[in-house]
């Protein structure tokens, strides 16, 4: 590998799978694409219900951290995507984009070009869905979207549950009415022919053979080297030990919610008095770096049902039979993503928009829920979370020693209209339950359990109960405000050649799952980085 480049990418997840395609498409440019994780050659990242073993800890496709939930809440377990693809290559395949007030919102916030006019036409560009063209629906870009198939029966029943208590049955969940005003229906994701479609699949693979394009996988990034003020490169960890790597352009930090910031604290940007107690020269006094950590908390609510249920197809001659049908067939339960089937709602019918997101599972898991043991009996899941948390968390630098893992703090349901959404969710769920056309199939509700009734008792099983989503973002947020980390043009205040293009840029989370939004920030990031670069060469 030579040791000079025009642009470093860190990080080979779904921001930097994007960034990489479009960064290299300019033939005159060199592109260096840094991953800490493996190839995604393995067997169980194709198969989307590998992720049962996947997402172990331990596993080299995946990072695991330790994360404070909370005030009374145990600590739990944060995994996220170590391997070329990131957490697209080990997530739950939804997809879901957010909606377009999201977007909007930031922009009226101040960052000018992230509104749905900007960003609505990056998920139409890169998208080849299955249902085909609209406005705001995509076919030919490079990402597959398809439905879960239709004619399930339990279903069926549950999203015309939904209907009789006012949420539309929709064809596409994500259509701006369904994500604006409401929709129930089968869960679009990234699929095809029965195999998990990723970022790198997507966005890497078809360029691996570009002459400009260098990837190097199971290579840490150790920090980011400065000249001044200036980034000139990285510090790199690999086989070979450790080594400096620079670049004339730009650092781009593609790394994720967790590792961007911690990176940009390992190299001297962030809270100056955190950084001179560990003995980290400081670059930049940057006490927002780590902080504003925003994340769905997930609960749940498992029943015991008559039918339907795949529990079955995951143990013993079930699961070899279910194994053999996707080696041979590509079909059968081990194609599934992680929802069959779910929707946007408004947990109150005053609300303008909807507040939570609800995914149908076809599965249950053993004991509380939390673990990846499936459940022997059938059962299902009518798991969600409320959309718009606003509870902030942080995340921090312990040592000025890369390896030594970042700490945690999510600080779930601090606020107390996060308390009072929490409520609404759960209450949510079970008039979905109890409605006529589940009566059928619904025996009895296994978690939290019918013994949950008060709000008191349904708070208190949220916070037992409640997790990470896999959603965590916003902790190098971009703003307008001289506190933000990023300019709305995704550069790191107070210094040159650095940006961040990842989730950790979100002032606010999104309205639902972050992979599609995560893919989307990088085409948009693409095109500001291409026109600035237009602008240096015009002024040059």
């Amino acid at each position: 590998m030579k040791d000079h480049f025009d642009y470093i990418i860190v990080g080979a997840g779904s921001a930097g799978c994007v960034m990489a395609n479009r960064l290299s498409s300019d033939l005159n440019v060199s592109v260096l694409l840094l991953e800490s994780g493996p190839e995604h050659t393995s067997p169980l990242i194709a198969m989307p219900r590998g992720i049962g073993k996947l997402l172990t800890p331990g596993n080299p496709h995946v990072w695991d951290y330790q994360a404070s939930r909370g005030d009374g809440m145990a600590t739990e377990l944060w995994l996220k995507g170590k391997a070329v693809g990131g957490s697209s290559s080990v997530n739950g395949m939804v997809y879901v984009r957010g909606a377009p007030a999201d977007y909007d919102a930031w922009e009226a916030n101040g960052c000018r070009g992230w509104g749905w006019q900007d960003m609505g036409r990056q998920f139409v560009a890169m998208e080849d869905h299955q249902l085909g063209s609209t406005q705001w629906r995509g076919v030919g870009g490079p990402l597959k979207v398809t439905l879960h198939p239709s004619g399930d029966a339990l279903c069926d029943a549950i999203i015309s549950a939904a209907a009789d208590i006012g949420v539309p049955s929709v064809e596409d969940t994500n259509h701006v009415e369904s994500v604006t005003h409401g929709g129930f229906g089968y869960q679009p994701q990234n699929t095809w022919k029965g195999q998990r479609f990723s970022a790198a699949k997507a966005f890497l693979d078809p360029v691996r053979t570009r002459q400009n394009l260098t990837v190097i996988t199971q290579t840490c990034v150790q920090r980011i080297e400065f000249v001044g003020k200036r980034a000139v490169g990285v510090q790199i960890k690999g086989a070979d030990g450790l080594q400096s790597v620079r670049c004339s352009r730009e650092v781009l930090l593609c790394a994720g919610a967790i590792e961007s910031p911690k990176l940009l604290q390992l190299s001297g940007i962030g809270p100056a008095q955190l950084l001179e107690s560990l003995g980290v020269p400081l670059i930049k006094d940057a006490p927002d770096v780590g902080r504003n950590l925003r994340e769905h908390v997930y609960i749940a609510a498992q029943f015991r049902v008559t039918e339907g249920s795949f529990n079955h197809c995951f143990g013993g001659l079930g699961l070899v039979r279910s194994v053999l049908s996707y080696f041979f067939r590509k079909k059968g339960p081990m194609t599934h993503a992680a929802h069959e089937a779910g929707g946007f709602v408004k947990t109150h019918p005053g609300l303008e928009r909807p507040d939570a997101q609800i995914g149908v599972s076809l599965f249950s898991m053993d004991g509380d829920g939390k673990t990846v043991a499936i459940d022997k009996l059938p059962g299902i899941t009518l798991g969600g979370y409320f959309m718009h948390p606003q509870s902030q968390g942080e995340i921090s630098i312990v040592s000025a020693d890369p390896q030594v893992p970042p700490k945690i703090v999510a600080n779930y349901l601090s606020a107390e209209a996060d308390q009072a959404a929490a409520i609404s969710l759960l209450k949510w769920i079970r008039k979905l339950a109890s409605q006529p056309s589940l009566k059928p199939y619904l025996i009895e509700e296994l978690t939290p359990g019918p013994q949950v009734q008060s709000d008191e008792e349904m708070l208190a099983a949220f916070r037992r109960f409640g997790q990470t989503a896999y959603h965590v973002a916003g902790t190098c947020r971009m703003g307008a405000d001289e506190h933000s980390v990023l300019d709305p043009e995704l550069r790191v205040r107070g210094v040159e050649g650095l940006r961040v293009v990842d989730t950790s840029i979100m002032p606010t989370l999104v309205s639902g799952n972050t992979n599609a939004p995560a893919m989307a920030i990088a085409m948009r990031a693409a095109e500001i980085i291409a026109g600035t670069s237009h602008q240096g060469a015009s002024a040059a």
